[in-house]
């Protein structure tokens, strides 16, 4: 076997490996998620299951790839012994590539409002107004695919140079520096009046909420913030030096999902509820509302600068290893990185466009009642990611569980009962959850 290009820390690892799992959902869907399913009923439970089911599957990731030293496809045929395997591994990287065609054109849309931003365009206080000019902008094809563009050639910018000069480099000063940004932006929104009402939506105990809805919405909301079952993980993993413990690992990778998820919150809640702002979900909340936010703000085109500059972060950090998990599977077809990422970010933004079309020239053509937007954003999380995290739990726990006992001891050796309640819990609880998830969703 060739040598294969390694991290060349532990923390720049962890860090671009957090960097895969913190997203713009982070931002935009956990503070809504929060307040409407009970606060405080909502956050222990998504904790909960972050730092259980999460983390078994985010194991099983970090195992099948260190062990099988490939992208998705080609380390889950090693690791399972058959072809077959491979089926599940293709799923996760025909997943991570879908999610990128339309997760890129909202990246763009960050991209321009940076730009609108810094030029102090769109900073006014009539969200009606801001309404009409999201819908005018979105619909807009010329505009729309331009900085999706832009935002694809920032990430093939990043991936084109290799683990170690592009991805490693790139996490190390962007995870932190986001969030810095997160903590400036905290800090400003609960100086302002009324801010604590925003933490109160938030964070409240509100135990008329806990029930099994507000449960399974945290358990979802949980494999979406961690990023399971995109072959994202196992891509990194490839890279990872035996001598890193795999489960402290993962334990700092969900703690830093988890954190940015609690930081999104505490960033755009408070000045929301400070100005009396309706908190809603989606692309309403971040292009919206918070133009809106900073309009009322002394300084605001200051801090939607920085606002939206984290969007562009986490955005980033996320494609980034999207792209190179799709560039890595062109690779282990002996495709150089060189041509890979070209043809990878092409065939990307060809599908990509489509999706930007999907709110103008194009909102009226719908498949199954959804947009090819909503269509791909609904294939990817509630069949893609579901089925390639079940294929990666069973061939982890049972088809070669010596292999992973293995991984799993290399660095710090663990007791029989851990070894045992790890199998487990990757092996049994997590297709449990799975398939219970999967079919809530239906």
């Amino acid at each position: 076997m060739s040598t294969r290009a390694q991290f060349t820390s532990k923390l720049g690892f962890i860090l671009a490996s957090a960097g895969a799992a913190v997203g713009l959902g982070a931002i935009w869907k956990f503070p809504y998620m929060a307040g409407t399913n009970g606060g405080s009923t909502f956050i222990i439970p998504y904790i909960l299951f972050c730092f259980t089911i999460g983390m078994f599957l985010l194991l099983a990731e970090l195992v099948v790839g260190r062990a099988g030293r490939a992208a998705s496809i080609n380390s889950m045929i090693r690791v399972g012994r058959s072809r077959f395997w491979g089926l599940f591994g293709f799923i996760g990287t025909l997943t991570g590539f879908l999610i990128l065609t339309f997760y890129s054109t909202v990246g763009g849309w960050c991209v321009a409002y940076a730009v609108d931003a810094a030029l102090g365009n769109g900073i006014i206080t009539d969200v009606k107004q801001l309404g009409s000019y999201f819908g005018s902008f979105v619909s807009n094809p010329i505009t729309c695919i331009g900085y999706q563009l832009v935002f694809m050639l920032m990430t093939a910018g990043v991936v084109i140079f290799g683990v170690q000069k592009g991805i490693e480099r790139l996490s190390k000063y962007l995870m932190p520096t986001l969030f810095i940004l997160m903590l400036i932006l905290i800090v400003r929104g609960l100086t302002l009046p009324g801010a604590w009402a925003g933490v109160e939506f938030m964070f409240s105990l509100d135990w008329e909420h806990f029930n099994a809805n507000s449960v399974f919405n945290a358990m979802g909301f949980c494999f979406f913030s961690l990023s399971v079952g995109a072959g994202t993980l196992i891509v990194y993993a490839s890279y990872l030096s035996e001598a890193d413990n795999l489960p402290q690992s993962t334990a700092w990778v969900a703690f830093l999902g988890i954190l940015a998820a609690l930081l999104g919150g505490l960033m755009v809640m408070p000045p929301v509820f400070a100005f009396g702002l309706e908190p809603t979900a989606g692309p309403g909340l971040t292009f919206v509302t918070m133009p809106a936010v900073f309009a009322h703000m002394p300084f605001g085109q200051f801090f939607a600068v920085l606002f939206y500059i984290c969007l562009i972060v986490a955005a980033i950090t996320s494609s980034v290893s999207i792209l190179e998990a799709v560039t890595a599977a062109l690779g282990d077809l002996k495709i150089p990185r060189r041509t890979a990422v070209p043809i990878a970010s092409i065939a990307i933004m060809a599908i990509g466009v489509f999706c930007s079309l999907s709110f103008g020239a194009l909102a009226d053509f719908k498949i199954f009642g959804k947009t090819i937007f909503d269509l791909l954003d609904y294939l990817t999380s509630n069949v893609g990611m579901p089925f390639a995290a079940l294929g990666l739990a069973i061939v982890a726990a049972w088809v070669n569980w010596p292999t992973t006992r293995h991984q799993l001891t290399t660095a710090k050796a663990l007791s029989p009962m851990m070894l045992t309640c790890l199998r487990i819990g990757i092996g049994v609880v997590s297709p449990a959850v799975i398939i219970i998830v999967v079919m809530r969703s239906i």
